[in-house]
């Protein structure tokens, strides 16, 4: 039996002073690049999702990285940013009428009977009556007005949120910088990512690269895409009601569903309005076209979001709120990927079948 081996005393101090270092210099490098940690993430989520339609871009220009990244580049600001810019440009400028619904949903109080053109709604006209009379009696009006402070006060932290506009503008203008940067250098990055994982733990961690890249495709997908043809259909249909603001409305439509809690909460009062001016032919076109547009998602999302990765949508929700309330705008996507990325990689471990066990008697 050969006898143990000795390290020298002084390789402790030379590995403790070594990981001091590497530790201060990684430190160092965060603080650094920490003011560009929101759009790099942002541009990361974008160069992955849209990763394969650059490829075939790039194959239908000749093979020419340069054309395909130009276009790439210009699709994003057309898709990406100039809808966010927009929307958050809208909710900026109307800020005062914004606190004026709601000032004006907190000064409201709820009649004891349904106005009359709502009890003369076809078909459902009786069972709104009836179903008001309940809810007066069991003393639901009493309940809204305790309710509505809490609504002022979302309001004015969500107008709070998306205040800082030259911030955000630049965030997004300096995100698809980046994402330009990636598109042309994709391959190297990948390499290099992958190169890191499988030295860090081997063929497993290069697996889980690859899980985490489909994560990431499939809640970009899900929750971007989503919220952008929700709030398209549901501001066409509101323009074409007459409803008042329109774009406005649109916008606020996108911020609600990019945060996972849909077109609803703009339709409904849309709706209502346009019963209340006495079009009843047009409110029950949008309120039909309303259920289409405030139910698409339950088809869209999952189709897309299984276009990246199999991803329940429970964990979708949880993410976009988490992160949403822990890291801002930016946790809106940021938060449901962590989770996406951390469920996917618990699954593909419970999933992998247990190695046997090594013989120590060899």
């Amino acid at each position: 039996m050969s006898p143990p081996i000795t390290r020298p005393s002084g390789d402790l101090a030379r590995v403790t002073f070594g990981v001091l270092i590497i530790g201060g210099l990684l430190a160092a490098t965060f603080w650094i690049v920490r003011p560009f940690l929101g759009p790099l993430i942002w541009a990361t989520m974008l160069v992955v999702a849209s990763w394969p339609l650059m490829r075939r871009l790039q194959g239908l220009l000749w093979g020419r990285r340069s054309l395909a990244v130009l276009v790439m580049t210009l699709a994003l600001l057309l898709l990406f940013v100039v809808p966010v810019a927009w929307a958050i440009v809208t909710i900026v400028e109307n800020v005062d009428r914004l606190a004026g619904w709601a000032k004006f949903a907190s000064e409201y109080h709820v009649p004891e009977t349904p106005p009359a053109w709502l009890v003369k709604l076809p078909l459902v006209g009786e069972t709104i009556a009836a179903t008001w009379a309940q809810g007066s009696s069991l003393g639901l009006r009493d309940l809204v007005p305790k309710l509505m402070p809490y609504a002022d006060d979302a309001t004015r932290w969500f107008v709070g949120e998306v205040g800082s506009f030259g911030v955000l503008l630049f965030q997004f203008l300096l995100t698809v910088v980046i994402a330009a940067v990636m598109y042309s250098s994709g391959e190297f990055a990948a390499t290099l990512v992958r190169k890191t994982a499988r030295r860090i733990g081997g063929e497993r961690a290069v697996g889980a690269v690859d899980l985490a890249g489909g994560a990431i495709r499939g809640v970009a997908l899900g929750v971007g895409v989503t919220a952008l043809v929700q709030s398209m259909l549901g501001g066409i249909g509101i323009a074409v009601a007459g409803v008042p603001a329109a774009g406005l409305l649109a916008a606020v439509m996108f911020m609600l569903c990019i945060a996972q809690i849909g077109p609803f909460p703009v339709l409904l009062p849309a709706v209502i309005w346009v019963f209340w001016s006495g079009d009843t032919t047009w409110g029950i076109v949008l309120a039909i076209w309303s259920v289409l547009v405030g139910t698409l998602d339950n088809v869209l999302r999952p189709v897309l979001i299984r276009m990246g990765a199999d991803l329940p949508l429970l964990l979708i929700f949880a993410g976009v709120i988490g992160g949403l309330l822990s890291f801002g705008l930016v946790g809106i996507f940021v938060g449901p990927v962590i989770l996406a990325v951390a469920y996917t990689l618990l699954v593909a471990w419970v999933d992998d079948p247990e190695r046997p066990a090594p013989d120590w008697r060899d």
